[in-house]
């Protein structure tokens, strides 16, 4: 049904580049906002990894893609080309990807910088490298996603632990993470690539989720013989530290963080300074000379060796050189809960015209949705072949009735000259057939004239009182008031019966009109319940995410009122032409009466 759909793509277009690689059929926009409405970076940044958060709020086209993400490619706003990036995680099946994409050049408060996500492919060969993500300095990017064994480092360094006494947690912030208990650590051992160079200085950063009673804990601390250097948390505080062997340590602080809950920290080392920073903002600053450390990285412990870090850590990473402060501001604003950087834009199929926004509202619906607009569009179709079947019913009992009453008009004298020579039995067998089959013939002069139907019942039930049809004519010309009133009585029963033909199946129509509206709320509630339980598995909680989802969500309610108006309309005018039949045989009852009375008393 989502193809059927989808042919409907040149309903509402829109302007569309080309395409980069007609292999691809599908791919998405997305707009990294650098305003001060968005992220608000005030610098240009080189070689960026920005996170994409894919889940089925904002990508709900899994089921499009390989099962492993092989055939993902991200491509630059160019649309010519391609970026390197790599796959954290893609779960195809609880629909959730993370994807790591390196961005040349971000530009100081651009707002419209785009790339795209293409995907379905199902001839396509993995694309993703994870030590191309990185630029050269990066020396450590630890992900902590693997489902088994030690932390491996992402980037091309190869700085992996070797040894570890924390465990995986398979669900953190972003993809997977690590969870530290009291007297957990996770060792890297010292490399070239893992140092402290004065000249270049360090940048030291990490996602934190610290639990209570920290007393001075590492989140994690790079020394050898000559110094150290830290971050960390003391109590409640955030805590950058730089030692050197033979003087006191620089310290510096910041503030209160909450426990339980999630917050960037990353120090620098570089310029004379030691700088802390807390949720991508500087939280303070003391000068320093720094000599060169070139030691072991430990994630978890302390400066005592009392109390270690108890908590979870996600997104280690070491630069060895001082990242510049708007670098760190759009990593707390691209990796976190509240991306502000990253804006999920409108999902496009390969056409050679354009796209069309219903069509990307329709690719947004869920399974769920899609069982409510099929049985939406199975209540359509019923109330469509009913108000169309009675809609040519009533034309014919209502062309039928006027030719009828054009004769009935004309006759003088005896009421009864019009009926059908023929017995009581087949007369009204004949009558009942084409009453309730639209299409027969109640009589070749008058079609499926009801008018007729309750003029014969009404000479039936005359002549077996009167005996005209076996005395003749003369035998009984007179009725008693008990009689007329007995004529009436039997027309009225017909009439009733009659009335409720017509109106067969319009409850069909109720149904439609009551029940559609209800059916698409269901199905809107139910995607929108799906669409925020996604959004709050992957952690990524902004308009941009929600909207897409709650757009197809909507659509089933779109279906309801479609059902619903439709059949509305088509019960109402359907309805009136009812009553207005039904009014001309109550009007007819009377009349007939009225002229047996005068001609036979």
């Amino acid at each position: 049904m989502r193809k059927l759909f989808l042919a409907l793509l040149f309903l509402v277009p829109a302007v569309s580049q080309a395409w980069w690689n007609n292999d691809w059929a599908y791919r998405k926009e997305i707009t990294l906002d650098l305003s001060a409405a968005g992220a608000n970076i005030t610098d240009s940044i080189s070689d960026f990894p920005v996170l994409l958060r894919l889940h089925s709020g904002n990508f709900p086209y899994f089921a499009d893609a390989k099962p492993d993400g092989g055939d993902i490619r991200i491509v630059a706003g160019d649309d010519k080309t391609p970026l390197q990036f790599h796959i954290e995680r893609f779960d195809a099946t609880n629909q959730m990807a993370y994807i790591w994409v390196r961005m040349p050049q971000l530009a100081a408060g651009a707002k419209d910088a785009k790339i795209y996500v293409y995907y379905g492919n199902p001839k396509a060969g993995p694309g993703a490298s994870a030590s191309s993500s990185y630029d050269a300095t990066q020396a450590v990017a630890m992900h902590f996603s693997e489902t088994e064994g030690l932390p491996k480092d992402a980037t091309a360094n190869g700085n992996n632990a070797s040894a570890a006494t924390a465990t995986l947690n398979g669900a953190s912030l972003i993809a997977g993470g690590l969870k530290l208990d009291a007297g957990n650590t996770v060792t890297i051992p010292a490399t070239s690539s893992l140092r402290l160079v004065p000249t270049r200085g360090l940048t030291l950063s990490a996602w934190v989720k610290p639990g209570g009673g920290l007393a001075d804990a590492y989140v994690a601390a790079l020394e050898d013989a000559n110094g150290a250097v830290s971050l960390g948390i003391e109590g409640s505080a955030a805590k950058a530290r730089y030692a050197k062997a033979g003087s006191a340590p620089v310290v510096v602080k910041y503030g209160d963080l909450a426990t339980d809950a999630w917050h960037h920290l990353a120090l620098t080392i570089g310029g004379g300074k030691l700088t802390l920073y807390v949720d991508g903002a500087v939280a303070g600053e003391s000068a320093v000379t720094p000599i060169e450390v070139a030691g072991t990285l430990t994630v978890g412990g302390s400066v005592s060796g009392d109390h270690s870090y108890v908590g979870e850590i996600d997104e280690l990473g070491v630069a060895g050189i001082n990242r510049s402060a708007a670098f760190i501001k759009a990593e707390a604003s691209s990796q976190g809960i509240q991306s502000t950087l990253v804006v999920y834009g409108a999902d496009a199929q390969r056409e050679s015209g354009g796209v069309s926004y219903f069509a990307i509202t329709m690719k947004n619906v869920t399974p769920d949705g899609w069982v409510v607009i099929g049985i939406l569009a199975v209540m359509f179709v019923i109330a469509l072949l009913v108000i169309i079947g009675k809609a040519v019913y009533l034309g014919r009992v209502s062309s039928g009735n006027a030719a009828f009453l054009k004769d009935f008009q004309k006759l003088k004298g005896d009421p009864t000259t019009l009926d059908r020579d023929e017995s009581d039995e087949d007369g009204d067998e004949a009558l009942d057939r084409s009453a309730l089959a639209p299409g027969g013939k109640a009589d070749d002069r008058y079609g499926l004239s009801m008018l007729y139907r309750l003029y014969h019942h009404g000479v039936q039930e005359m002549t077996g009182r009167i005996g005209l049809r076996s005395a003749g004519a003369a035998a009984v010309t007179t009725l008693t008031p008990q009689a007329i009133e007995s004529i009436r009585a039997t027309m009225d029963a017909t009439l009733v019966r009659m009335t409720q033909r017509l109106q067969s199946q319009m409850v069909l129509l109720t149904i439609a009109i009551a029940g559609g509206p209800f059916l698409g709320l269901l199905g809107t509630v139910v995607g929108v319940m799906i669409t925020f339980a996604a959004i709050a598995a992957s952690g990524d909680v902004n308009v941009n995410a929600i909207a897409p989802g709650i757009a197809a969500a909507l659509a089933a309610t779109v279906a309801g009122l479609a059902v619903a108006i439709p059949s509305l309309f088509g019960y109402n005018w359907l309805n009136t032409r009812i009553k207005g039949i039904s009014a001309d045989m109550r009007v007819f009852v009377d009349e007939f009466i009225t002229r047996c009375a005068e001609h036979y008393t």
